[in-house]
């Protein structure tokens, strides 16, 4: 289990090894049942963690559209074009989060 997952999702997992493997086998079903690419598919749900205000799904889906080929240029307009969905500040919190994994 790769260990940029947050300490509590991993204990999640191990604590309910049946559960985790659903999980798992749920994200891979959801990814491969239609035509989004994989860099698409974690700039979408970068929209949607920075629209719940979920700091650790916006560190997730950032870093793994960046493994998939996305720039910060995109990232930071994926976010910024939500302002008038979800307002200024969540923007800002998300571009935040982005901004840690710089560091």
């Amino acid at each position: 289990m790769p260990d940029k997952l947050p300490k509590h999702y991993r204990n999640i997992l191990e604590r309910f090894e049946e559960y985790g493997k659903a999980l798992d086998q749920l994200e891979k079903t959801v990814r491969t049942s239609g035509p989004i690419d994989k860099k698409t598919s974690h700039l979408i749900q970068l929209a949607a963690t920075a629209a719940i205000r979920s700091e650790g799904g916006v560190h997730s889906h950032a870093r793994r559209a960046i493994e998939h080929g996305a720039t910060l240029e995109e990232i930071y307009h994926s976010l910024i074009l939500l302002t008038g969905t979800i307002g200024f500040p969540n923007v800002a919190a998300a571009i935040a989060w982005v901004d840690d994994l710089k560091k």
